[in-house]
This record gives C-alpha cells, structure tokens and sequence, in this order.
C-alpha cells in the first residue's frame, strides 16, 4: 500500500490509546531545503515537529522552486506510518536511506498548508500531527522612483520614490526609513554620479534601479589654448575677448599636455618626482581671472600618451608603466615615437592622471577633460599592456574614467573623454567604447574635425571640403550610442586650416551641424589659439 493510501487514525483507535501522545518526536520530522543553502534541520524539541518551516514562513522563488522535506522514516514507524499533504493533496514520500522523501510539487503563488501525520505498530504512540502554514511569494517587490531634480554637479540631491509595504528600501546599501505607504527620501551627496537603489520584500525578492543623480553638463562653447599660450598676453586676452562678447562661455586650459607636462607647479608626488610640474601659469590665478570674464575653465589631461612619465618609467626600470610590444621593448605608436604612451593598465599610471584630475578640481578648474584616454593606434597584436589580465582595453579605459569619477566626487565638478570621431563606429581601433564611457562621464568630446576623415566616410566624398555633411552625419552616430543616459555630447570643431581652408563659414557650418543633432555645446580647437570670433554668434541669455 502506497504512503499516500494510509487512512487517518480513526477516532475510536485514539479512543483505545488514550495516553498517547499526538505530536512528533523530536527526531520525527527533518525538512530540508536541498540545495537553497539553508542545510538540514532536526527536532530540537518535541513541540516544533517540522523544522525550518514553521508558520508565516514566506519562500522566494528560488527557496521555492528547490524545496524538499524529508521524514525520518524509523521515527514514524517506517514508509507505511505516515501520511502527508499538501493543501489536501497527497504526497508521496519515496525511501532514501533512513529517510523518507516528500514529493513536494512545483509550489505556486499564495498560502500553502504542509500536514505531517504519523503512526504505526512499532510506535509506542497510535498518531501524531503537525500542521505547517507557509506562503510561496515570487512577485519582485514595488520600486518606483521619481526622477531627480538636479540642480548641479555642486549641489545635494533629494530622491524620493515609493516601494511596497513590507519591502525593506536601501540606497548604496544603506537602510533608508519608509513610511506606512512605502514612501521614501534620501539626501544623496553631491557628486554622485549613480545610486543603486534596492526594495526587498519579506520573501528575499529583490527590484533594484540604477538612479542618474548627477547633473547634466548644461551648454559650454569653448576654445582650446596651451599652458605656455595662456602666458602669452596677445592669445590670453583673444580668448578672452571673446569671453566679454558673449561669445564663448569656457576656456579649455591645459593640465597636462601632450608632452606630459603639466601647466602649474602640481603638488602630485609623482610630477615633483619626474620633473613634469612646470609652472608655465598659476593654476588659482588663472581660474580665478577666467571666472572674472564670466567663463568657466575646463582642465584637459593628457591621459596616457605621455612621454615624460614613460621616459622616467624606462629610466628607473618600471617597465610595466609603458606599452610594450611582444618582445618587451617600447611601442613607438607610429609617428608619435618611442616611449610616448604609458600603460592604461598600470597602476601607478592610472592613479597619477587621477590624481592630477582631483588636484585640478581642487584648485578650481570646473570641468576635467580627459584626452588621449585610450590605447595607440595601430593593429593590437603589435601592443602588450602588462597588468590588462582578463579584461579588454575597452573595459579597462572605462573603468579608468569610472575610478576618476569616484575620486572627483567630493569637489562636485564635471568629467569629459575625448574621443576620436571613428569611435562611434570602431571602438577597438583605439579602446573606447562610447555607450560605456557615456555612462561613467558627464560629457563625450568626439574630434570630429573634417579634416582628419579618409575620402567616403559617412558618405562623404571629400569630407574636408564638406565640414556641414560630415559633422551632422557623424555626430548622429554619437547622439544615437548615448541615447538614453545623461551624458552630453561637446563636439570639438576645427578652427584650423588642414588641406582646405578655414575661414569663418567653415567654423560656423560645424556649429550648424552640431546644433542639428540637438548638439548646441563645442570646443574649438586651434593649436595657435587664434579663433575666427565671426564664426560664432553670441550666446542667448538664459
């Protein structure tokens, strides 16, 4: 006869056996989890007959999907003492040893009632019963959150949202208090790019939400000039000038450039160590007089191509701190030449250019621009970046923009990488993956200078004598990678002259082209600092 076949203990049997006893054993019943980490549990007492199941008990769905109970088949009289249901359906219960298995059923949604009887000739008791009441829950909790009001990089922001009832609420896993209709709020610091926001309900079902609380990059024109240019009073006070107009709100000074030399005399260890602290201006002074003007200052770092620290690295033996080639000598990246570019990878490498990034936001300057965030150009079987381990140059440069992040956070500024313009559609040629980097920056600066795309890109014959065509058509690749986050996209245009020449309408065609991308941010790069001001139109008071 099948276990499930056993009729109840009639009443006129318990009538007989008066002084026995109704409940299990304390070795009766051992109910088990298998496999959802929760082990095995045995009677500890005789009142508790089921263990690790007891009423109210609420199971995930993965507790759920695994669960298992087993009898102890010796203490309730072997296979043919007992009986279980599960909401009044039997159960068959199969040996395994000493144990007897229950065939628990896939458990559905809602209450559920466990009933364990037992009895038997070899028992000095005629029955016992135990009764578990437990429910099955795998409906992820509630998780709404309102979007966040961020009035900028430098201020607090106050997020609010709502989640069940029941469901405990944590941000960046910190408890926050909710209220008797799941209400929340939290002050989240300034600076802080992302928040991950959690709601676990009683079951362990768990809705999380990545939350933007950083603010976007608002509108910046911009014109590019060198440490030793802002020297220079004639460069200075053209820039400038157009500072006062109304035409330009940022100047882009240099911090470290592409000789690896840093404009102000840096206080970073490792500049003071290798000589490459120069003090060409007075990094507080400078700030200060574009602030005057009305203009904000944007740092820009030239990340890894960096002969000074690659040069120093070799001297002293540090090899790791260099792109090598296959057979360990340096990487002479082309035309840039031997010992040019530092090791994205390394360390000592990553954390100087952060460190130079947080002392320039410390000392003022309100955006940090990367540059030359990326590896050399050129076929990737020819480099070797000691360190990279299992991850990919793409991820590795992200996640060195992501760690900048992190160490800005405090001052509360602005992160921009400039990108090459084939970026968008050949990440791996030079190591930079925009959704990605999009995600971890304030700003993407894509150089997409006519002048530097082959003949046929985008479907331009000539794109230098097209500047409007190859703009608008290559910044739409751009528009459509970050689409969906709250990175900015600040092209840099040419003011320069390269094959064709550049005059005011050839500036302002870009800056038209930019604007039909929904794109109304740039940075005009000249290496001279000399900008064509009649290109640009003043800004519109806002």
């Amino acid at each position: 006869m099948a276990t499930s076949d056993i009729p109840r203990s009639d009443s006129s049997r318990r009538r007989r056996r008066p002084n026995r006893r109704h409940t299990l054993t304390a070795t009766a019943v051992v109910l088990a989890l298998a496999g959802a980490g929760l082990g095995a549990w045995t009677f500890l007492s005789p009142a508790t007959a089921v263990q690790g199941l007891a009423d109210g008990d609420v199971l995930d769905g993965r507790k759920a999907a695994l669960a298992s109970a087993y009898l102890d088949a010796e203490a309730v009289g072997g296979k043919d003492g007992v009986r279980a249901t599960l909401d009044n359906h039997p159960i068959a219960a199969k040996p395994e040893g000493k144990r007897l298995r229950l065939a628990l059923p896939r458990l559905a949604d809602g209450r559920h009632t466990l009933v364990v009887e037992g009895g038997g000739d070899s028992l000095p008791f005629a029955s016992a019963r135990e009764v578990v009441d437990f429910t099955v829950d795998t409906k992820a909790p509630e998780l709404k959150i309102a979007e966040p009001e961020v009035k900028g990089a430098d201020a607090p922001v106050n997020l609010t949202g709502r989640a069940a009832t029941d469901a405990r609420v944590t941000v960046d896993g910190k408890d926050v208090p909710v209220d008797e209709k799941g209400a929340f709020s939290i002050t989240v610091p300034k600076g802080t790019p992302v928040v991950k926001v959690a709601a676990v309900d009683r079951a362990g079902n768990t809705t999380t939400q990545d939350v933007s609380t950083r603010a976007r990059r608002p509108m910046i024109r911009a014109a590019h000039i060198t440490a030793i240019g802002w020297g220079d009073d004639k460069l200075r006070g053209g820039i400038l000038a157009l500072v006062r107009s109304g035409k330009l709100n940022a100047v882009q000074l240099d911090v470290k450039d592409e000789d690896g030399e840093i404009g102000y005399a840096s206080q970073v260890p490792l500049a003071r160590q290798i000589g490459s602290a120069k003090g060409y201006y007075d990094a507080r002074k400078a700030v200060a007089e574009i602030h005057a003007a009305g203009a904000q200052v944007i740092g820009r770092i030239v990340a890894f191509r960096d002969p000074k620290l690659a040069s120093a690295a070799w001297k002293a033996g540090k090899r790791t701190q260099v792109v090598l080639t296959p057979d360990g000598t340096p990487y002479g990246g082309g035309h840039y030449g031997a010992l040019s570019f530092t090791n994205f990878a390394d360390p000592t490498v990553r954390k100087y250019n952060q460190d130079l990034a947080v002392e320039a936001a410390g000392l003022g300057f309100d955006d940090i621009l990367y540059d030359y965030v990326r590896r050399p150009d050129g076929p990737l079987s020819r480099m070797r970046f000691p360190g990279i381990r299992a991850t990919t140059p793409e991820q590795s440069i992200t996640s060195f923009v992501a760690d900048t992040r992190t160490a800005m956070r405090p001052h509360g500024k602005y992160l921009g990488v400039s990108v090459f313009g084939i970026a968008a559609t050949r990440p791996t040629e030079i190591a930079q993956d925009i959704p990605a980097l999009a995600k971890v920056s304030d700003y993407i600066a894509p150089m997409v200078y006519p002048s530097h795309w082959g003949p046929g890109e985008y479907g331009v014959a000539a794109p230098d004598t097209a500047p409007y065509a190859i703009v608008q058509r290559s910044l739409a690749d751009f528009a459509r990678q970050t689409k969906g986050t709250r990175s900015e996209i600040v092209p840099w245009l040419q003011d320069f002259s390269m094959g064709s020449t550049y005059g005011p309408t050839q500036v302002a065609d870009q800056i038209k082209a930019a604007a039909a991308n929904k794109m109304n941010s740039f940075i005009l790069w000249n290496a001279g600092a000399r900008y064509q001001g009649a290109a640009l139109q003043q800004i519109a008071a806002r």
